[in-house]
């Protein structure tokens, strides 16, 4: 088997890292959701962080589908940013770090996603 690029591990590991992250704070704000939390937003967030870590652990063995999801998860993403966008529009609740999750999550994902397509 030849040698994994040190970018694909690194971005393998930054995969299973955020996912894990992201289902221990999603399932916290499940538990006890606080003022402007969006449902549809936390749910999406909740349920992609399981799909991070397959995308990780994918990279990790240098799995093809897995640059394939890492694109996927950076759409999804892109598009439940642009939900969140619109409900803000309409003036539903929202908190402020949720622009800033959001957007991280889409820089990190388009990264990972480039990365491993480019690395396959």
């Amino acid at each position: 088997m030849p040698e994994r690029p040190r970018i694909l591990t690194a971005a393998a590991i930054i995969a299973v890292l955020f996912g894990t992250l992201t289902i221990i704070s999603g399932g916290r704000a499940l538990i006890s959701p606080g003022a402007g939390v969006v449902p549809f937003v936390l749910w999406f967030n909740y349920i992609a962080g399981f799909s991070y870590i397959a995308a990780g652990i994918g990279l990790w063995r240098g799995s093809r589908w897995a640059a394939w999801l890492a694109g996927a998860i950076a759409l999804a993403t892109a598009a439940v940013f642009l939900g969140f966008l619109w409900h803000v529009a309409q003036g539903g609740g929202w908190m402020g770090r949720t622009m800033g999750a959001m957007g991280l999550r889409i820089a990190v994902w388009s990264a990972i996603a480039v990365i491993a397509l480019r690395r396959r």
